[in-house]
């Protein structure tokens, strides 16, 4: 039938003069052919008065056409079809769809003009574009690739390029879901109970909430935080129902909360997702103290992102980052001083001391000094040091000395958080050069009993126990080594290993054998009385 068209309509452009830029409308049936010249743009109009002009109709074997069984075919100057909204059954290129080459994570910019204004990502070989008039940049691509099917990152609506028209089907559903998935309070609430698998593009299967990152080049610290954070339930529940409406008034939560939804997005197309654009938002938030190109230190990272949000989403000092994490100690400050007599009085030296309350989003511990000299044996070894010891810090009786002030500090637990985070001092830098400390601590993965760390007026109204929910390691020497982290998933309340891409099963009784450096629990809830 095309063959027909184009003989018929270079017939009629040869012998009566058609020109290329008039609309044309062919209609075939039954080898009955109409063609009529309507004048478009440019074109010479008819004055009133004049006669008409001199059609063209050529008729075959046959009666009258029935209008109703006929196929109408536009064609115009780059052959584009009428404006409006079709099928995807009536596109012809919707076979050209390829998924497994279509990545959302990027930061939505023209990969030519670098804009990021009407951004369209090309259907068939996932390039982002700009525009999709007929000096765009879309429009240039569909012509000189063949690639017809766009969608606008914004609006999510599909396109056919150069022809115009909006596509409508409901098979492209899961791609617009994958730009920007979404998921209900009702599918929220219920993500520690349902263990959810589902299958993606490369055929593996996977849990939800179980996804590597890409390392974009040394943003292994990164992250690492990320997914411990991930499985801390009240902060994952509140990044996933933060969205764009008017009380999105943080840009570094909106782009964790859109990282948070591709995470536990059970309709992926791959295995992984990249932290491209919420990276590039903590880059230019942090005046590029954090960098893509250069590794960073995880507990710098993760008091940065505490605190931001902490102060875009807080109100009169509250937010939902301190509900969670924010605990609360008491520092008592001793100093020495000496006061001058008056008379025949000498000197006399007095004990300046200062109490005060500080909020504390995670607690530090020193680690003892390692070994200077070799064993009998010649070797060095690593020692080994109990949990509870490092948290002798805070139980009110021992005294700190801090060299540069003079200053006697004693710390006490005055409020224990939802979720406790405990820094595992294992770096150590001066002028020349950085020392990772190797000393393994021996923590608990359960159970860990803290009512000794708090006042006991405190300890009867406080849940005391927490269990633990992730573990942040490093691996390798301080500038060359890397950082992963074991996390337990809630649901199926196994635990895994994740560095970077690679997701993998392990056992709890390895997790605690790690050189440990960032520690998240998560206090136990009370039990239910029963019936």
């Amino acid at each position: 039938m095309r063959s027909k068209i184009s003989e018929r309509t270079k017939e009629l452009g040869v012998k009566e003069g058609f020109g290329l830029n008039e609309r044309t409308i062919v209609s075939i049936d039954l080898g009955v052919t109409m063609v009529e010249e309507e004048a478009v743009g440019g074109g010479e109009r008819e004055e009133p008065g004049s006669p008409p002009k001199k059609r063209a109709r050529f008729e075959g074997d046959g009666d009258d056409v029935n209008p109703s069984e006929m196929i109408s075919v536009v064609i115009s100057d780059g052959m584009r079809a009428s404006r409006g909204q079709r099928a995807g059954v009536d596109c012809p290129y919707m076979d050209t769809v390829n998924r497994s080459m279509l990545d959302f994570d990027f930061e939505k910019v023209c990969s030519v003009s670098l804009e990021n204004l009407n951004v369209y990502a090309c259907l068939v070989c996932g390039k982002y574009l700009q525009g999709r008039g007929r000096n765009s940049h879309v429009y240039f691509h569909s012509l000189d690739q063949s690639h017809h099917v766009f969608i606008n990152l914004d609006t999510e609506k599909v396109y056919c390029v150069p022809d115009g028209y909006e596509i409508v089907d409901s098979t492209l559903d899961d791609i617009k879901h994958a730009i920007n998935p979404q998921l209900s309070p009702d599918q929220v609430a219920s993500l520690n109970d349902n263990p959810i698998r589902f299958r993606v593009l490369n055929g593996t299967m996977h849990y939800q909430g179980l996804m590597g990152m890409n390392n974009l080049h040394a943003t292994d610290y990164a992250n690492a935080v990320l997914q411990s954070l991930f499985v801390v339930t009240p902060f994952r529940n509140f990044c996933l129902l933060y969205t764009r409406g008017p009380k999105a008034k943080s840009a570094l939560m909106k782009r964790l909360g859109e990282l948070v939804r591709k995470v536990y997005n059970s309709r992926a197309f791959r295995s992984h997702v990249s932290p491209h654009e919420f990276m590039q938002e903590v880059v230019n938030r942090s005046n590029k103290q954090f960098k893509i190109l250069e590794q960073g230190d995880p507990v710098e990272f993760l008091a940065f992102v505490l605190n931001t949000l902490h102060g875009d989403l807080g109100e009169n000092g509250d937010s939902e980052i301190s509900r969670i994490f924010r605990g609360m100690i008491q520092m008592i400050t001793e100093k020495d001083q000496v006061e001058k007599g008056s008379g025949d009085q000498g000197a006399r030296k007095s004990i300046k001391r200062k109490r005060r309350l500080v909020p504390y989003f995670f607690l530090s511990l020193d680690l003892p000094s390692r070994p200077l000299f070799k064993d009998s044996m010649d070797r060095k070894l690593i020692p080994q040091v109990p949990l509870h010891t490092l948290l002798s810090k805070f139980d009110g009786v021992q005294e700190h000395h801090m060299v540069k002030t003079g200053e006697r500090r004693v710390y006490r637990i005055e409020k224990l958080p939802q979720y406790l985070i405990l820094h595992i001092k294992r770096f150590t830098r001066n002028n020349f050069f950085e020392e990772k400390n190797p000393t393994i601590v021996q923590f608990p993965a359960t159970n860990l009993e803290l009512k000794d760390f708090v006042p006991h007026s405190v300890a009867s109204q406080q849940i005391t126990k927490y269990d633990l929910v992730a573990a942040v390691t490093h691996e390798g020497e301080p500038k060359a080594g890397s950082y992963q982290v074991n996390i337990k998933h809630p649901p199926t309340s196994k635990w895994f290993q994740v560095q970077d891409l690679n997701v993998k099963e392990t056992l709890p009784q390895l997790v605690t054998l790690t050189e440990a450096h960032i520690l998240i629990y998560e206090a136990q809830q009370p039990r239910k009385p029963e019936n």
